[in-house]
């Protein structure tokens, strides 16, 4: 089966407390928006780190700017945009976060003025401290317009005339893209890898709940929807297997920078993980405000 996606560490993790205490207390929770093109694309990328984000005690929200109403080989319309919502709803509450799909038609997502203020009101509604999104560099139009819509709203979260019926941030988020393996223009270089091991079954939990992606789409689209078994809990097993083998992908792929930051034994105990880039428009974070970020990459 095909899922269709396709410095070191700890200088970079060394330029955010200061910005980030301008945002919030140094007490409060790190708020985190994750921005997704569909109903499914949030948990995909970075539902592993939103759980253990989750269980810190951070406030994590994920958006999807369309609502998914043509992804699928047999249903469509305001049936399907209903169904994946639901899904979205299950996924979110087993992830521990929450959720919202925007009622934009899917497949047709544009860059428009519109669209921008919409995401530059989430950002502030949400008071974000981090937003988390897909590098603009991808096969599907809806993607590449989720990340520059998002990209255009780097600097106008913090601008009080755009918007002004939403308090603009008084210090810019810091910015992050999630793992891609597009070469053109430029490739994916991650600056944190997250081991994702102890919430893996989370995140396959989410994927199980979004039946009409991990289930049925996907799979027609890899031409191997008869390898889905019937049996539920077959069927279960065989996401399990297939999802796995994905995050252990980038696990291996970004091994080296998993032992620079982790340490030799742990780094190369790790088995899944997710990756993430941090974007030049927001803020540029240091090694202790990513430390703040991520706090489960401390070393001992």
């Amino acid at each position: 089966m095909t899922f269709h996606r396709a410095g070191s560490a700890w200088t970079l993790l060394s330029s955010l407390l200061v910005l980030l205490s301008c945002q919030c207390g140094a007490d409060e929770p790190l708020r985190i928006i994750v921005f997704g093109a569909h109903p499914d694309d949030c948990e995909y990328d970075a539902g592993g780190t939103a759980a253990l984000w989750a269980k810190q005690g951070c406030k994590v929200k994920f958006v999807a700017l369309t609502n998914g109403d043509i992804g699928h080989h047999e249903i469509g319309g305001a049936m399907l945009a209903r169904r994946r919502l639901e899904e979205a709803k299950r996924a979110a509450a087993i992830l521990g976060v929450e959720t919202e799909v925007l009622d934009n038609h899917d497949g047709e997502l544009l860059p428009t003025l519109e669209n921008r203020r919409a995401v530059t009101r989430r950002i502030r509604q949400w008071r974000a401290d981090v937003v988390v999104v897909n590098r603009p560099n991808d096969y599907h139009p809806d993607h590449r317009y989720t990340g520059i819509l998002v990209q255009d709203a780097a600097f106008m979260v913090t601008v009080p005339g755009f918007c002004p019926d939403v308090p603009a941030l008084r210090s810019n988020p810091v910015f992050l893209y999630t793992e891609d393996e597009f070469k053109k223009p430029n490739p994916f270089v991650p600056d944190v890898v997250v081991p994702i091991d102890s919430v893996v079954d989370q995140k396959v939990g989410a994927f199980d709940a979004i039946e009409s992606q991990f289930y049925e789409w996907e799979p027609w689209m890899g031409d191997d929807v008869d390898q889905v078994p019937k049996d539920r809990l077959e069927r279960r097993k065989w996401l399990d297997g297939q999802s796995k083998e994905l995050f252990a992908k980038t696990a291996d792929r970004f091994r080296a920078k998993l032992i620079e930051t982790l340490g030799t034994e742990r780094g190369k105990a790790v088995k899944y993980a997710e990756a993430f880039e941090i974007c030049e428009y927001g803020s540029q974070p240091s090694r202790q405000q990513l430390t703040r970020i991520f706090p489960f990459l401390r070393q001992p």
